[in-house]
């Protein structure tokens, strides 16, 4: 009951967000939207955030206790001898033999037969209400309470009393959860205490004759040969023609999956450090860009200097690149580069020593971005450089690494995926030390050099390195090989020859030279090349295994990842043009085209690769359900956010070469910015269910086996008798 009410509550919850900003519109109250900041709206929005967060919580919490109440109820519905049949029904055989010697024992030893009776198993259901009483007597006049809502300090004390209350809230539902799951166990415990005290006093021959009966019917295993048996195939009459050891055989003789070798231990630990860091970073960086959205249609939310949109949008694009990321595909690129080698990784130190630098980095970057230190005007090279010489040292460590781990491998060639791996890592270091080094960064010379390192960043460390991932997890998902290797050549070299000239397609009708402008739209048309190469290429390794996309929970991440990165990456090009480059820059076509791809292409191959190697570490999945709730919540949530992004910067790029005034265009793109903080809460509240899986597949919560704990106990005891 529990989960169905669960599944209604947020289809109710998805359908009435989605059809939000279509009311307004209805009623009129959508076109033009207001920049007024209304603090009794934003404390209703509070409190209902918080209510809604606590309804979720008891709906968390009453599925537990009915799980609790499912077993209680099963004891009750159950006679005694009807249920304890059927747990002896679902023993397996190693367990009735020890049961069948427990017996035997006690038979030839002529112990007296026991008439205890079962203990009584209390069922306790652990259930509170809360009920939050507000009492007070209301001010005379909407004046006086409109003052008192828009002072700072009843803003800010009540901020701070919100927070140990929910503090105190969350540890109670924790506190709540812990009680029922050591009851449930308590429950269990009792439970196979009594079903050993029932199986202390089988002893009859009956019984036994029952239990050997049931362990041959277990132990009965076919020969293969009833239907054909063990006589060589023979025609003398010459009626069919037989043709042994033919070379056409009637059916193809698959080739078996090869046993994989087990993951050291010591790696896996790394790998998992990395994922889980690059989880947090996300977490942590998308609720940054989550409040940044929230600004968008209440801009006065607050006015702390730390909390200024100027400061927290490079703490956003920051952390989710270089923490989340960065992070996130080093840890792939830990499994992936010796695997394809055949050896061990090199040095286990240089992986943590590089996980401790990076992360350094993104926590000493955050602070100062956020204190108001940076670079100053370099989009995504914020930090000041001895910050990012921490991340670049870590970048170092980590090649050489990967080379060392290379050099020694026990192949001779050198699979693609490492091309793409270390060619990624070196193209970062080179775009990081060109973009920080100060000798050519005065005037044009520095605009000219941030085309290139934001360009590059995207293109040759996140892109390069992913493809590389992927060229490995695709077709091990598929079990199938790449469709064709010199695919993966064609798009791994034009990529480089044509994605490193295309900078300053960004500063088009700028003061750069015209033909270093027009060097870089052809360079953007020449992605083309690399684009439908490796899109070609993973698709057609999808042929013939279209099907297990339907059983699968990774391949769906690899697909949109596929299909984005054909879109998304062309949308660049058509970007580049001049007619479409003056209608699109400056607005929020580029915010969109860039979620486009660094979310829709890079975040959803990570997933992918993420799920895809996790379980493989640890045995253990995630639930289907809320992997499916990650995928869909993600993909809706960046529909939202881009397309309307896209059409709203359309009409405003073209309100712009018709002279309208600069407000105007801000008044239209007001409901477009609406569907993106909506998209944006998708997106964000797709993370969560991603943070809850990673979870599940790290940490797992083992159920008392009360048929095996029987069997223990039973022999236990017949231990302690001889």
């Amino acid at each position: 009951m529990g989960s169905k009410l669960v599944k209604t509550t947020s289809s109710v919850g998805g359908v009435a967000l989605a059809l939000w900003p279509a009311v307004l519109v209805a009623q009129g109250e959508m076109y033009p939207f207001t920049f007024a900041f209304d603090v009794n709206a934003l404390v209703i929005l509070i409190l209902l955030s918080i209510l809604v967060l606590m309804f979720f919580l008891a709906i968390w919490l009453l599925h537990r206790i009915e799980a609790i109440k499912h077993v209680g109820g099963v004891k009750r519905s159950e006679g005694r001898d009807a249920k304890y049949g059927r747990y002896i029904q679902q023993l397996d055989a190693y367990q009735i033999d020890r049961l069948i010697t427990a017996i035997r024992k006690k038979r030839v030893a002529k112990r007296k037969r026991g008439s205890g009776a079962l203990r009584n198993v209390p069922l306790v259901i652990l259930f509170s209400a809360i009920s939050i009483t507000a009492m007070g007597q209301p001010l005379d006049g909407d004046k006086v309470i409109g003052t008192l809502w828009g002072e700072a300090g009843i803003i800010i004390t009540i901020a701070l009393l919100l927070i140990p209350i929910l503090a105190g809230f969350f540890i109670m539902v924790g506190k709540a959860s812990r009680v029922l799951r050591q009851y449930r166990q308590k429950m269990q415990s009792e439970e196979a205490e009594a079903f050993a005290d029932y199986l202390r006093h089988v002893e009859d021959e009956n019984t036994e004759g029952e239990l050997l009966e049931r362990k041959q019917a277990l132990d009965y295993r076919l020969t293969n040969t009833e239907l054909s048996g063990t006589e060589t195939a023979a025609d003398r009459m010459g009626i069919i023609n037989i043709r042994e050891r033919s070379g056409l055989p009637f059916v193809a003789v698959k080739k078996k999956a090869q046993k994989r070798p087990n993951i050291d231990p010591k790696l896996s630990k790394l790998i998992v450090w990395y994922l889980v860091a690059a989880t947090f970073w996300l977490l942590f960086g998308t609720t940054v860009g989550q409040y940044l959205g929230i600004k968008f249609v209440a801009p006065d939310i607050d006015q702390l200097s730390w909390l200024s949109f100027g400061r927290l949008r490079p703490v956003h694009t920051n952390m989710v690149f270089w923490g989340w990321a960065s992070l996130g595909m080093l840890g792939l690129g830990y499994y992936v580069v010796p695997r394809v080698s055949n050896v061990g990784i090199s040095s286990l130190k240089k992986g943590w020593y590089s996980f401790y630098l990076i992360n350094a980095a993104v926590v000493l970057g955050t602070l100062s971005l956020m204190a108001g230190i940076n670079n100053g005007g370099g989009e995504y090279r914020e930090y000041i450089w001895p910050i990012m010489a921490l991340f670049g040292i870590g970048l170092i460590i980590t090649l050489l690494n990967f080379l060392q781990t290379v050099a020694k491998r026990t192949t001779r060639e050198i699979y693609i995926s490492n091309w793409y791996i270390i060619s990624a890592v070196i193209f970062a270091l080179v775009i990081t030390i060109v973009a920080y080094v100060p000798w050519w960064q005065d005037g044009l010379g520095e605009t000219i050099i941030q085309g290139y390192y934001m360009h590059q960043g995207v293109g040759m460390w996140f892109m390069l390195f992913m493809l590389g991932v992927v060229y490995y997890l695709l077709p091990q998902q598929l079990n199938r090989p790449i469709y064709s290797y010199s695919l993966g050549i064609l798009a791994f070299w034009t990529q480089i020859l044509f994605y490193t000239v295309i900078g300053t397609h960004h500063f088009v009708f700028s003061a750069i030279p015209w033909w270093l402008q027009t060097v870089a739209i052809v360079g953007s048309v020449g992605m083309v090349i690399p684009v439908a190469a490796g899109t070609a290429n993973f698709l057609m390794t999808f042929k013939g295994a279209w099907y297990k996309i339907r059983d699968s929970y990774t391949l769906p991440f690899f697909l949109i990842g596929i299909i984005f990165y054909f879109t998304g990456s062309l949308q660049g090009t058509a970007e580049a043009f001049r007619y479409t480059n003056l209608l699109w820059h400056f607005t929020d076509f580029t915010v969109a085209h860039s979620h486009l791809t660094m979310y829709g292409i890079i975040s959803f191959f990570l997933w992918a690769g993420i799920y895809a190697l996790v379980p493989r570490l640890t045995g253990r999945e995630a639930p289907q359900s809320t992997v499916g709730a990650h995928f869909w919540l993600a993909l809706i949530g960046l529909m939202f956010y881009t397309v309307p992004l896209m059409y709203g910067s359309t009409l405003k790029g073209m309100m712009w070469m018709d002279g309208k005034p600069f407000i105007d265009s801000v008044s239209m793109m007001m409901p477009y910015w609406l569907w993106r903080a909506i998209g944006g809460s998708l997106m964000w509240l797709s993370h969560l269910f991603f943070a809850y899986n990673m979870y599940k597949m790290l940490v797992v919560d083992r159920a008392l086996d009360i048929r095996e704990s029987a069997i223990q106990q039973v022999a236990k005891d017949d231990n302690k008798t001889n």
